[in-house]
């Protein structure tokens, strides 16, 4: 038999003469019984295919409904140059998504595309208002393949998650157009999220991909502790196992079935060194790579695995971390809303069927706006801006500036809790505080317009970008003492690695010593409501969404308010607010955030 030249992982080639001895095995015939059948031909009329096949991965992860450019520094990414400088980067929008990944399919017949979670969930208007439906409608148009569920998959429960990837009118608001919702056509992947009752993943826990005589397994989990990042309504009757463990289970599923080539598609995340999207935190004198949940996480999964795609975080990185082994092995997160994608080349091992892993190749790209948009994009984001269109053109209030969201202690985080104080206390005069969770502060207001409402002018689809989650407000009592408690809880327990400061009302203030640790960071003597020292012993009325008010992000003391009043939704509140305290002659000044004082 002729001796054919074929690509080597390493970039080389080399020559491969199909011989025993060569292949490692008994016989010619034993070699050829190895290679895919459609690459036999007894007349040798055609040529035996390359034993290594690059698979292209494309990936990206937290969308969140982004269908249009993303606003402000969430429509930007940070580049850095080769002078050490950095810039930023207009990034965003599925019309450039979308023109991205199809030209970077072209000439790559092997081609897969998967996403890392948090499709869904804390969305914009133009898809948050119609329960994610057109964020679905827009990742089949992506040609998507298949994703892992993240926590936001859960904002509105299993019910409604397994509506998303089955279709069906929405159970309460009905259909928005004349044709009924299909669905998704890609698989939702939950490995690690079981009925209490069945024991059972609530969807499936992995899919194949093949191509031809390629197949490559994907093993989908979300983060083991989306109960604390979702309200408990979100999670009922549902189980979230490790991440580590689910997935090492499935790998020996997929083995068994013969599928070697495996990737994980992981709802959970790290931090780089770096905020540039191309830093490259493998390369000599990077500093210390990634950090947080993702690096122990990576460590111990299986070997099995070929390769990582995370989420969660919003950070952009494109590492290697060693496998229990000790061999690289690539993790990658394409930062958020549709700003980046990731472009990983998979080398696919004919003979053996797994991945040749020293040859996987790893970068992020921009989804710049300098490209064409894709007209379905287009046709698509105007349908459902058409729908949206009589609500969220609605005047909500009017501002004198930008109200940002960014920092410790932010501005439109303030505006938030002042405005639930506020609403608490038409609910009950009693009322003393309000605290907002930052994590469901998910922008902030810009000044000037975005549509012809006017400059100052806050639509109520742009209140909905803000606050998107449907919360409720929630007034419980609490001891002084608790109410210390809570603020440490800011700072310790779960929350000790990963601060999560909540903001709060106006006449609530105190110090954070960040130079200290654990809940000593929050200074007890210096917490003052209206100017006054708490009292371990009073009683205070605390007005907070219904999230902290089941104990959410760590903060299991919030959990055990007592004295409970619902009122309205979060987003309501906010409007009432505005409404009532603000005009085009009379608009709100941002808060200037200086409430905590922070010691560094």
């Amino acid at each position: 038999m002729p001796a054919t030249s074929q690509p080597h992982p390493n970039g080389r080639r080399r020559t491969y003469r199909l011989l025993a001895a060569a292949a490692g095995l008994a016989t010619a015939g034993a070699m050829a019984a190895a290679l895919p059948a459609d690459a036999h031909d007894t007349k040798h009329s055609k040529p035996l295919p390359s034993r290594y096949q690059d698979v292209q991965l494309l990936s990206f992860n937290d969308l969140h409904g982004n269908l249009e450019p993303p606003s402000g520094s969430s429509g930007r990414v940070t580049e850095l140059q080769a002078d050490g400088t950095t810039k930023t980067i207009d990034a965003g929008g599925v019309e450039y998504l979308a023109t991205h990944l199809r030209e970077a399919r072209k000439g790559n017949p092997y081609s897969v595309t998967a996403a890392g979670g948090d499709m869904v969930g804390a969305s914009p208007l133009i898809s948050g208002l119609f329960h994610d439906e057109p964020t679905i409608e827009a990742l089949n148009k992506l040609d998507l393949d298949v994703t892992s569920v993240g926590n936001h998959e859960f904002d509105e429960g299993a019910k409604e998650l397994a509506r998303l990837q089955n279709g069906g009118c929405h159970p309460t608001a009905g259909c928005y157009t004349d044709k009924r919702f299909k669905g998704a056509d890609f698989p939702y992947l939950a490995a690690n999220v079981l009925s209490e009752k069945s024991g059972r993943p609530i969807l499936e826990p992995y899919f194949v991909w093949k191509k031809k005589d390629v197949k490559i397994g994907f093993i989908g989990v979300t983060l083991e502790d989306t109960p604390g990042v979702v309200s408990a309504e979100g999670v009922k009757g549902l189980k979230f196992k490790d991440e580590v463990e689910t997935i090492n289970k499935y790998a020996k599923v997929l083995q068994k079935q013969g599928v070697k080539s495996i990737v994980a598609l992981i709802h959970e995340g790290g931090l780089p060194a770096s905020g540039s999207y191309n830093y490259n935190c493998d390369s000599p004198g990077a500093g210390a790579g990634i950090s947080g949940p993702i690096v122990d996480i990576a460590k111990n999964i299986t070997p099995a695995v070929d390769a990582l795609v995370t989420g969660h975080t919003h950070a952009a990185y494109a590492c290697t971390i060693p496998d229990p082994s000790g061999k690289p092995r690539t993790v990658t997160s394409a930062a958020s809303f549709g700003r980046l994608y990731t472009d990983t080349t998979l080398t696919y091992d004919r003979f053996t069927g797994d991945i040749a892993r020293t040859a996987v190749k790893s970068a992020n790209h921009v989804v710049t706006r300098t490209v064409a948009k894709a007209p379905d994009m287009t046709e698509l984001i105007t349908k459902w801006n058409t729908l949206a269109a009589p609500v969220g053109n609605r005047a909500i209030g009017y501002i004198s500036a930008d109200v940002p969201s960014t920092g410790t202690e932010s501005p439109m985080g303030d505006l938030i809790a002042d405005a639930q104080l506020w609403y608490g206390k038409g609910l009950d005069p009693e009322t003393d505080l309000a605290l907002m969770n930052p994590g469901g502060v998910r922008a902030g207001l810009t000044y000037a317009a975005k549509g012809s409402e006017g400059d100052g002018v806050v639509t109520y689809a742009e209140g909905f970008t803000v606050q998107p989650f449907s919360n409720t407000v929630n007034l419980q009592d609490f001891t002084g003492a608790q109410l210390i408690q809570v603020l440490k809880e800011q700072v310790s327990g779960t929350n000790a690695s990963a601060p999560k400061i909540l903001q709060p009302s106006a006449n609530l203030t105190y110090t954070l010593d960040l130079t200290k640790s654990g809940a000593d960071r929050v200074v007890t003597d210096s917490i003052k409501l209206n100017g006054a020292a708490i009292d371990p012993a009073a009683t205070y009325r605390v007005s907070t969404n219904s999230f902290l008010a089941g104990g959410g992000d760590g903060f299991t003391t919030l959990g055990q308010g007592t004295n409970d009043l619902v009122g309205a939704d979060d987003l309501t509140a906010l409007e009432q607010y505005l409404l009532a305290n603000s005009s085009a002659t009379g608009p709100i000044a941002p808060p200037t955030a200086n409430r905590i004082a922070i010691v560094q």
